[in-house]
């Protein structure tokens, strides 16, 4: 089962990149200069969770009580099944939330493993700050999502099918995001996930990493950066405050 298989290509979540209209060109890097008229009025982290056919709204969630009592938390209308069975099969305690292991075990699968340094990014970017060490069906939904655009984008950018992104693949595929990343910061980048080997390429695990990483703080770079100039002014409280939570979540 694949993550894109139960997606769709208009889901926006606060950590998915959006998809690239043109498929055969590099977009326009814009990360310090103000994104094209079509992008200037995406909504800012709401989901959109159409993941397919709709559905008995009853059966979504599979959790709801017959009974009259407080429903735990359930799908969204419109979740895949498949979707809602990896969640169902690792709530060993029906509790409707799952950890940071749980999710691990949802997501991961025989060709494909994820650390629980990524899961726990996972958690920080898609989870509820009042419960940091939970999810919901609705955050794992988003989740899913966001996994599925990371992997066509992933797919796209391994040109020589290697099963591994190097460094050019790298560039270029944030390039299309609409990253212009400097040559050092990719250096840097790319050498926090050297496993020795002397091969300098990232798995799906680690290209999701990077990518919500490189996502994440360059968009609250933007917020300060309000003329897109490409340079903004911080008090160091304000750069702990964005960095931090990205250095924690590993």
């Amino acid at each position: 089962m694949s993550y894109s298989q139960y997606t769709t290509g208009n889901t926006t979540s606060p950590s998915a990149p959006p998809v690239p209209e043109n498929q055969s060109q590099p977009g326009v890097a814009y990360p310090y200069q103000r994104p094209p008229p079509s992008q200037q009025q995406q909504p800012n982290y709401n989901y959109n969770y159409n993941y397919g056919q709709p559905q008995n709204p009853g059966s979504a969630g599979g959790y709801g009580s017959p009974y009259g009592y407080q429903p735990t938390p359930s799908f969204p209308p419109g979740t895949h099944p498949e979707v809602i069975r990896s969640f169902q099969m690792v709530d060993a305690d029906r509790s409707g939330y799952i950890d940071a292991k749980e999710l691990q075990r949802a997501l991961s699968s025989g060709y494909q493993q994820f650390s629980l340094r990524t899961i726990r990014l996972l958690m920080f970017l898609f989870g509820n700050p009042a419960d940091p060490l939970r999810i919901g069906p609705k955050e794992f939904a988003a989740v899913w999502s966001c996994l599925g655009q990371w992997r066509a984008i992933f797919e796209r950018f391994d040109r020589d099918r290697s099963g591994k992104i190097d460094l050019a693949e790298l560039r270029d595929a944030l390039y299309s995001l609409g990253y212009a990343i400097p040559p050092p910061v990719l250096q840097l980048l790319i050498s926090k996930y050297d496993d020795q080997s002397g091969r300098k390429d990232l798995s799906f695990d680690s290209f999701v990493e990077c990518g919500m990483i490189v996502k994440g703080l360059t968009e609250k770079f933007k917020e300060k950066d309000t003329r897109y100039t490409g340079s903004a002014t911080l008090s160091y409280e304000t750069f702990m405050t964005m960095v931090i939570p990205f250095l924690a979540a590993e």
